[in-house]
């Protein structure tokens, strides 16, 4: 794109600065953030104090300790920095709309077109390091034509290259030179001729590097390789090759390049001077669905607040429809003239945007909201919406079939129930009501999972057993009887004497040998279907043994 200007925004101690925010100057001395990698604790965040004291990020902490004695620590939470570098994503969006996170620490802002706003590159950039200052965050900028450019600049403007090979270590000579190899004088000699590799020592923070217009593949030519995003293994590989800068890379054959070190350097090279593409992604904002009605006066009659819902509801569900969503859950806020809020929740059995629907179930809720010295504001807001899929329109023989239409949602029964179970789930709570669903196995006990009815749809097709099932089934119970297969013709069970009149079966059901399940460990079941002389049916069952004594049990009753 011509004239593409990007800004990169890096936070170099993201970490440790929202802990300061966090803690309102709870924390006086040095600061470190502590991630375990490798099962040792590592420095992933600095404040400027601990920087000032010579620690640096990656550091083991039992080193900066022995350096730093009164260093303070803090334990890494990655989640919390997420969401801090989310809320500072949506801060930058006054500079531009085209804001993209560049985890863990960075922003990229693409200023096309919008740094004119500001007064230009020049007032714009001095806006965003003052915003930080006033933040409480240390910030380096860079401006290029290029993602990768900006990128780089931000992050490896100042530094020199360096290499993970020492011209002064012995060990890393060849076995052929090791044997009359000295120590070489290295005071005032370049890495590039013999000597010792410099650190990297990185510029304060808070400065901007800008790469004026075209300028991108010579600012980027004294800089070190791994400014071009590569991993650490192959920036390892370039170094040890003496390619040290990206200007030795520019210079290089790409297919040579490529065949040795991967395509990917190939790419990002190709990125940061903009012969590839590299788009920005900006997050989507996140949907809101949200009405109110500012009141004339205070208000606390139920009839005054259902006529204010009768002019939010169909409001909110244009807005759904809008979008092609359904309210699962509703938030209605009542604030009060006293400055108080009265909330209540109500939660949905099925996404909808039917205002006539939502309107019985509000107002049950009402009877919860206390109207204090008066109600002068109204708002009703979606807090979890769902999509609702389009209604497909059938032909006359698959709408006479009520199946079908009931297992399409279509049926006006649905609704009915539906409706049924919201308003229970206003008073009670929809976890409350739930549903059973078949369950594919052979084990009795498990031929059915309870699921809750509001996020589950009806079950359509129940397996059939081979043999009948009982209408009441608890756990095994033990049966006094000879510990023999063959039916027994007395018994006695829960303290009584029973007599056999007659029995079917028996129906063999084997345990699920790839679960350790603890009622099953008896083996083998034969279950026969016993009526006693009483009349009672039962169903008794005997266990061959396995991990567990044998004999008979009783595990249900038929009707």
């Amino acid at each position: 794109m011509p004239n593409r200007r990007i800004l990169s925004l890096w936070f170099p101690r993201l970490g440790a600065e929202r802990v300061l925010r966090a803690e309102q100057g709870g924390i006086s001395g040095p600061l470190a953030v502590v991630g375990e990698v490798s099962n040792t604790q590592v420095i992933s965040a600095l404040s400027a104090e601990a920087e000032a004291a010579g620690l640096w990020v990656g550091q083991p902490l039992r080193d900066a300790c022995a350096m730093c004695g009164g260093l303070i620590t803090r334990s890494r939470q990655p989640l919390a920095e997420a969401r801090f570098l989310t809320a500072l994503r949506r801060w930058a969006g006054k500079f531009s709309p085209w804001v993209a996170e560049a985890p863990p620490d960075g922003l990229t802002i693409d200023l096309t077109g919008c740094a004119h706003l500001f007064g230009g590159e020049d007032g714009l950039l001095p806006l965003v390091e003052q915003d930080c200052a006033d933040m409480g965050l240390s910030v380096q900028m860079g401006v290029a034509d290029t993602l990768g450019a900006a990128w780089a600049l931000a992050r490896y403007a100042g530094l020199e290259a360096g290499s993970d090979r020492n011209g002064d270590a012995i060990d890393q000579e060849a076995r052929a030179t090791r044997s009359r190899a000295h120590r070489r004088p290295v005071k005032g000699r370049h890495w590039t001729r013999g000597g010792a590799a410099p650190h990297s020592v990185r510029q304060p923070h808070s400065q901007v590097r800008v790469a004026a217009p075209g300028q991108a593949y010579g600012v980027l030519s004294p800089l070190p390789v791994a400014a071009l995003r590569l991993d650490d293994n192959v920036v390892a590989q370039l170094n040890r090759l003496g390619l040290r800068r990206i200007g030795d890379l520019l210079g290089q054959p790409r297919a040579s390049l490529g065949r040795r070190f991967g395509r990917g350097l190939v790419l990002r090279l190709d990125q940061a001077i903009g012969a590839a593409p590299e788009p920005i992604s900006p997050a989507r904002a996140p949907e809101h669905f949200a009405v109110r009605f500012s009141l004339p006066e205070p208000i606390g009659l139920m009839e005054d607040m259902m006529a204010a819902i009768d002019r939010l509801l169909p409001r909110l569900c244009a807005r759904l429809e809008d979008r092609g969503m359904g309210a699962r859950v509703l938030r209605l806020e009542a604030h009060r003239s006293d400055q108080a809020a009265e909330v209540v929740t109500l939660a949905l059995a099925r996404p909808t945007r039917d205002s006539a629907r939502m309107r019985p179930l509000l107002e049950m809720k009402l009877e919860s909201i206390d109207a204090g010295f008066g109600i002068d504001v109204l708002r009703l807001e979606a807090v979890q919406v769902e999509r609702l899929q389009g209604v497909t329109h059938t032909g006359h023989a698959v709408a006479t079939d009520k199946a079908r239409a009931r297992m399409n949602g279509g049926g006006a029964g649905n609704r009915e129930l539906e409706d049924l179970m919201g308003r229970i789930g206003a008073r009670m709570g929809l976890e409350n009501i739930t549903r059973r669903h078949p369950v594919d196995t052979h084990i009795p006990e498990k031929t059915a999972q309870v699921m809750a009815a509001a996020w589950s749809n009806p079950a359509q097709d129940w397996p059939h057993p081979r043999r009948p099932r009982p209408v009441l089934l608890w756990a095994p119970e033990l049966v006094m009887a000879e510990e023999l297969p063959k039916l027994p013709l007395r018994f006695r069970w829960r303290g009584r004497d029973w007599a056999l009149a007659r029995a079917t079966g028996p129906e063999r059901i084997a345990p699920e040998w790839w679960l350790d399940d603890p009622q099953w460990r008896s083996g083998v079941r034969d279950y026969w279907e016993v009526v006693t002389e009483c009349g009672a049916r039962l169903w008794l069952y005997f266990a061959h043994g396995g991990g567990a004594s044998r004999g008979w049990f009783c595990q249900g009753a038929f009707a």
